[in-house]
C-alpha cells in the first residue's frame, strides 16, 4: 500500500494524479485544494477512468485526510503568467504555503515532502528552516524537468533515443541555471566528441551543438508554453511522478532535485539542484560532480541570486 497526498488541484496537481493513476504509482491518491468543488470534480473524472488502469483509490479530502501519507507533493499556489519569472511569484506563494505547512505537518509528519510551486527553490528552502521537518524528508522538484528539457533537446540534436543522454541541468529552477556541459555524455562518449565517433555521417539537427543555444532553449522553453497554452503541467507531472517512482523503489536513483546546500562546492544555507540520491527515505546524499572552474562560478552565481532573493523575503 502507498499513499500520495496532492495539495492543489490545479492543472500541475490534477495531471500529475491522472499521471499517477495512468502508472499505476500508489493506491491511495488524495487530492486537497482550497476549492473544493475543483478538487471534487478532478478526482471524480480522474476515478472513473481507473477501471482500465491498476486499482487506485483517488478522492478529493482535507488536511486530515493526508494522515499517513507515504508522500505529499505541493502544487498549490498562484501560476505565473505570460512574462513573468518565477522569482516573481516568491512573496506571494511564500505566503500560501506559510498557511498550509502547519497543518500538513500536524496530519502528515512522516511523509517525504515534494515540493513542485514555484519558485520551487525558494518554498523547499521555506520548508526547510520553518517545517520542524527533517531535511532528507524535502524534496524540491528542481531542475529535473530542465534535466528532461536538456536531454530531449539534444536526443533531437543528435536523432538518438532520449535515454541514451545522459546530462543535466544544476542550479535554480530558473533564469540562472546551467549545463555542466563536462558531465554531459551520450552513451559515455563525451557530448564534444560524439560526432566524431559516429561510423557513418548520421543525419542530426545541427553540425555543431551551440551550447548557449540549447541552454536559452531550456530556460525559456516553460515561457514559451505558458505563452502559447497558458500553463505547463505534462512535463512537470511525468517529472514528479518519475521521483515518486524512484522514492518507492528499493533501488537509490541520482536526480537533479533541489535540497539544502551544507558546504557542497562551497555553497551553504539555499536550497537547488545538484546531484542527489533519492531512495525510500528521501535524500540520501548528494554527489559532488567534478565541475570545472567555470561551472563551479555559475553554480555559486546561481546560489547568490537566490540569497539575494531569499534575504529580501518574509519566510
Amino acid at each position: 500500500m502507498s499513499k500520495i497526498t496532492i495539495i492543489g488541484a490545479g492543472s500541475v496537481g490534477a495531471t500529475i494524479a491522472y499521471t499517477m493513476v495512468v502508472n499505476g504509482t500508489a493506491s491511495e491518491i488524495v487530492m486537497i485544494d482550497i476549492n473544493g468543488e475543483k478538487s471534487l470534480g478532478e478526482a471524480l473524472d480522474i476515478r472513473q477512468g481507473t477501471p482500465f488502469c491498476a486499482p487506485v483509490s483517488i478522492y478529493a479530502g482535507s488536511y486530515e485526510d493526508a494522515k499517513d501519507s507515504d508522500i505529499v507533493i505541493l502544487t498549490s499556489g498562484v501560476a505565473r503568467k505570460p512574462g513573468q519569472t518565477r522569482l516573481d511569484l516568491a512573496q506571494t506563494n511564500v505566503n500560501i504555503t506559510k498557511t498550509i505547512i502547519p497543518q500538513l505537518v500536524k496530519y502528515a509528519p512522516d511523509a517525504i515532502y515534494i515540493v513542485v510551486a514555484n519558485p520551487v527553490d525558494i518554498l523547499t528552502y521555506q520548508f526547510c528552516k520553518t517545517s520542524g521537518l527533517p531535511e532528507h524528508h524535502i524534496i524540491g522538484s528542481g531542475t529535473i524537468l530542465d534535466t528532461a528539457r536538456l536531454r530531449s533537446r539534444l536526443s533531437e540534436y543528435y536523432n538518438i533515443n532520449q535515454q541514451n543522454v545522459h546530462a543535466y541541468v544544476f542550479g535554480e529552477h530558473g533564469d540562472t541555471s546551467f549545463v555542466p556541459w563536462s558531465l554531459a555524455n551520450i552513451s559515455n562518449i563525451p557530448i564534444t566528441q560524439y560526432r566524431a565517433c559516429l561510423k557513418e555521417d548520421k543525419e542530426v539537427l545541427s553540425p555543431e551543438l551551440v551550447y548557449e543555444e540549447v541552454e536559452t532553449y531550456i530556460r525559456k522553453s516553460g515561457g514559451k508554453i505558458i505563452q502559447r497554452k497558458g500553463a505547463t503541467f505534462y512535463a512537470v507531472a511525468a517529472s514528479v511522478v518519475h521521483i515518486c517512482k524512484c522514492i518507492f523503489s528499493a533501488t537509490d536513483t541520482t536526480l537533479t532535485v533541489s535540497s539544502m546546500m551544507h558546504g557542497e562546492y562551497g555553497i551553504e544555507d539555499v536550497c537547488l539542484s545538484t546531484l542527489t540520491v533519492v531512495g525510500r527515505e528521501g535524500i540520501k546524499g548528494k554527489l559532488v560532480a567534478p565541475l570545472n572552474e567555470q561551472e563551479q562560478a555559475l553554480l555559486k552565481k546561481s546560489a547568490d541570486s537566490l540569497k539575494d532573493v531569499i534575504k529580501n523575503l518574509d519566510i
